[in-house]
């Protein structure tokens, strides 16, 4: 059964502004921020609290770090190590960044946030997932950037797109985690902010 009066809304939050050591804190404290933006414009908490059903509030965020496995010696080699990838600033970088993946590996870190807000009530957690890709071309790199989408997106990589899906080599975790909202955790903490 879907449920009733669902809606979607936009945090409109800095994103830049918020800065944590490392990834899973990051990640954590994005959705977390996301969810107070969200909040401070809902309906008041005595108006929430009159409602006989619990309203949810579900934000996230993901990030990407980079990888190139070097195929003549088979082992990892941190390209930009503990840099946090999150939306590129430009096609420039989106190029970097994609260039980076190719014949390489992204590890690509995101969290969920549910905040009930009828009970006032917050669970969040982070998951990691890793993609291999097989080398991309050049030009297929062009039309990603010349398209424009990947400028919005954590890393500068939608791992669905058309353009993007047949270089996928191998994913360890889940595909919805890395394209943004992983079912499973976000189902346990809806079930635990219940």
């Amino acid at each position: 059964m879907a449920p009733k009066n669902l809606s979607f809304k936009t945090a409109d939050i800095d994103e830049k502004s918020i800065r944590k050591e490392n990834a899973e804190e990051l990640v954590v404290a994005l959705a977390e921020a996301k969810a107070d933006a969200i909040m401070s414009r809902l309906e008041t908490t005595e108006q929430l609290e009159e409602n006989t059903h619990p309203t949810l509030l579900i934000t996230a965020d993901t990030i990407f770090f980079g990888y190139i496995l070097p195929t003549s010696i088979g082992i990892e080699v941190a390209v930009y190590q503990g840099i946090i990838r999150e939306k590129p600033s430009s096609k420039d970088e989106a190029r970097q960044f994609i260039k980076s993946y190719s014949g390489g590996q992204a590890t690509v870190v995101g969290s969920v946030v549910v905040t009930n807000l009828t009970k006032g009530i917050r669970k969040g957690a982070w998951e990691r997932s890793e993609v291999y890709f097989h080398e991309i071309p050049d030009e297929v790199i062009d039309s990603l950037i010349e398209e424009g989408i990947i400028l919005n997106v954590a890393g500068g990589l939608m791992l669905e797109h058309p353009l993007t899906l047949p270089f996928v080599d191998t994913v360890i975790g889940t595909a919805d985690h890395v394209m943004g909202l992983p079912r499973s955790l976000t189902e346990k903490l809806i079930q635990e902010a219940l």
